[in-house]
């Protein structure tokens, strides 16, 4: 399609913290102002979650600093936000929600054309040995990369 994709802010911690089993695309109900502090990038989802209420996704916690020439028309930073997503994704979000362990985890947001839109992530939380895991691949990673380096120079 060659959509323009900007992005605006990152969970990174989401894919340290968490197995994520599937990606969806929403969009979010804004107000105007909030999309303009967007646009210069106020934005933050490190402490953000979602839940599924009455066949409804909602965002809490994500944080959109306030528009600076806003004034009376800044609505609250922290505010519950909407999530747009077909009900019958929904609905399938829900019935995965409610096996043990599963949890929706926001890990993007960006711009698509003029179009604000969240990445989540149906997330399995990770145990500690499996983050151990994880880092000691990485560490492992690393050092490979670093002979393969030093064997080309």
């Amino acid at each position: 399609m060659g959509e323009n994709i900007k992005l605006i802010a990152n969970n990174k911690k989401a894919y340290h913290d968490y197995f994520i089993e599937d990606k969806y695309e929403a969009g979010i109900v804004l107000h105007g102002t909030e999309v303009k502090s967007l646009r210069m990038g106020k934005c933050s989802i490190k402490e953000s979650f979602i839940r599924v209420e009455n066949g409804e996704l909602f965002i809490y916690g994500m944080h959109i600093s306030p528009y600076e020439k806003g004034n009376i028309f800044n609505r609250d930073p922290l505010r519950v936000r909407k999530l747009l997503l077909h009900k019958y994704q929904i609905n399938k979000l829900a019935g995965r929600l409610s096996q043990k362990g599963y949890t929706l985890v926001p890990l993007q947001v960006y711009f698509k054309g003029h179009l604000v839109k969240l990445e989540i992530g149906l997330a399995k939380g990770k145990k500690l040995y499996d983050k151990r895991e994880d880092i000691a691949k990485k560490d492992m990673r690393r050092e490979v990369e670093r002979d393969f380096k030093v064997r080309n120079l």
